[in-house]
């Protein structure tokens, strides 16, 4: 299963260009974190990869 790892800026807008980072590797989040947001914490968030059938009626 593929991961990527989420930040989320409760200070900006949702829809602010600066409310979500979304990072490829927890290591890259780590070092973000380190630089800009030594409190903050990132999340780890699955990848749907594939199709996505939806239901029929």
């Amino acid at each position: 299963m593929r991961t990527v790892w989420i930040y989320v800026d409760t200070s900006k807008q949702v829809g602010d260009a600066d409310h979500l980072r979304v990072f490829a590797t927890r290591d890259v989040a780590d070092a973000w974190l380190e630089e800009y947001d030594r409190e903050g914490v990132a999340f780890e968030y699955p990848v749907i990869i594939g199709e996505v059938r939806t239901p029929s009626l």
